[in-house]
């Protein structure tokens, strides 16, 4: 596959992952906000299913772009800023899989809370504010991807 066409694909799924993060942290939050368990229910929904679509489907495919992009680019592996986007990729990853898992236990307590007219539970604060928090080390680490790919400085391992 020619160079240019991997490059543009592994930029596409870049900012796929960063701007679905972005955008699901935003309308989590809002709708958090609002404290309406019918709004939150609807968003939590749409926000689970927006990163199985989209999220999921970068992370498959970034590595994939990413090694063949090098292979291409004549880039080796071991080069230093590769390593250190790999690693902090795998870092992102860690954050990422709880707050999957986060967010489908917030889907479904809020759609119980819904069901039975209930406000949200405790336990769903709870889950949010640690969700919330996962958010913040693992977008940081995707943030640092970007410049890396964008600077590709010289780093000795």
């Amino acid at each position: 596959m020619p160079f240019f066409v991997l490059k543009y694909l592994h930029l596409i799924g870049a900012a796929v992952l960063l701007g679905t993060g972005a955008g699901i942290a935003f309308f989590m939050l809002m709708a958090q906000r609002t404290r309406n368990v019918v709004v939150t229910a609807a968003v939590a929904r749409i926000v689970v299913m927006a990163d199985f679509l989209f999220t999921a489907t970068a992370v498959v495919a970034q590595p994939i772009t990413g090694v063949a992009l090098a292979a291409e680019g004549g880039y080796s592996l071991s080069e230093g800023w590769i390593l250190v986007s790999i690693a902090l990729y795998l870092f992102a990853g860690v954050f990422w899989l709880p707050v999957v898992w986060m967010q489908m236990r917030m889907r479904d307590l809020a759609a119980e809370a819904k069901a039975q007219g209930l406000p949200l539970p405790r336990s769903y604060y709870r889950l949010f504010h640690s969700w919330f928090a996962f958010g913040f080390p693992g977008f940081a680490a995707v943030l640092a991807i970007f410049w890396l790919m964008v600077t590709r400085p010289t780093i000795s391992l």
